[in-house]
């Protein structure tokens, strides 16, 4: 699928403030599915932009605007392409324990220190358990979304797991922090990825649909054969499937903190007023082709 994004950010402040300083995750990723055709980034007021990739891989824009200023704009464009992945590898647990996989999972099999105490998530866990670890990746994105209603503002941004469970609701983010604590816990390596969802009905046709930020996951399943690699398979809970060419990617770490989209601070008093917006458009493949 060929897709142009806009991702346009606006602040308002009540009084001037200044030494705005800001770091971006914006950019697509370049993945084996995902080839980035066009990007780019425009700051008002204007800012000189620097670039670098932070340890997880992702793409990091950061600028500074120093002058007192009363409004902050960033414009973000792409044009990307994204295929089909292939099939995931199915596998049984043993090869888990195949030479490899511990090291290509890496920090990715650690708990991050949030998971919820005494027992809380036993049930779940014995309920997650399928016959191979693609069958539990597919038993998940169903039973999250099962057992937990999708609703905003039933958590807020810094919400942990043991919010969902209080709350029985939650968002995307919410559901993929339960998901990956489970994974971990059946010994599978798993991280947060953080982009956009082509979200538009086919009967209805559309081209253009605004959408917000989303969060799936990736997991990494153990390939059959002596020399065959783990490969990382996306997984999207709140839509209960695997993720597809619908889906791209920003960036992933371990845990929605390691990738959030805007960062920042500034020195003044002044409250911000927010406006937010992603524009997903499918482009035509020739006219893609052709630009």
């Amino acid at each position: 699928m060929n897709f142009a994004l806009r991702y346009l950010t606006e602040y308002r402040y009540e009084s001037k403030v200044a030494d705005n300083l800001n770091a971006l995750r914006v950019r697509p990723a370049t993945t084996s599915t995902q080839r980035v055709d066009d990007f780019h980034v425009r700051v008002d007021p204007e800012a000189r932009i620097q670039r670098h990739l932070d340890y997880f891989g992702t793409e990091v824009i950061e600028f500074g605007v120093a002058q007192p200023h009363d409004h902050l704009s960033i414009d973000v464009r792409a044009r990307v392409v994204t295929a089909r992945p292939p099939e995931p590898p199915e596998t049984g647990w043993e090869a888990l324990a195949g030479t490899g996989y511990e090291a290509a999972g890496g920090e990715f099999l650690l708990p991050t220190g949030e998971e919820p105490e005494n027992g809380a998530l036993g049930e779940l866990f014995d309920a997650s358990r399928a016959t191979s670890p693609l069958a539990t990746l597919r038993l998940l994105s169903e039973l999250i979304p099962d057992r937990f209603e999708y609703r905003q503002g039933a958590t807020y941004v810094g919400s942990t797991v043991q919010d969902l469970l209080d709350a029985g609701a939650g968002v995307c983010q919410d559901f993929v922090h339960l998901a990956l604590v489970l994974l971990r816990r059946h010994g599978i390596a798993a991280r947060y990825v953080s982009g956009y969802l082509w979200s538009a009905s086919e009967e209805e046709g559309d081209d253009s649909v605004e959408v917000e930020t989303h969060a799936w996951l990736e997991a990494l399943l153990p390939a059959g054969g002596r020399r065959g690699e783990p490969v990382w398979v996306g997984a999207d809970p709140t839509n209960r499937r695997l993720a597809s060419e619908t889906h791209v990617k920003i960036g992933h770490g371990r845990q929605y903190s390691d990738v959030p989209p805007i960062k920042g601070v500034y020195r003044g008093s002044a409250n911000a007023e927010l406006e937010a917006a992603v524009t997903m458009t499918r482009l035509d493949p020739q006219a893609s082709a052709r630009a």
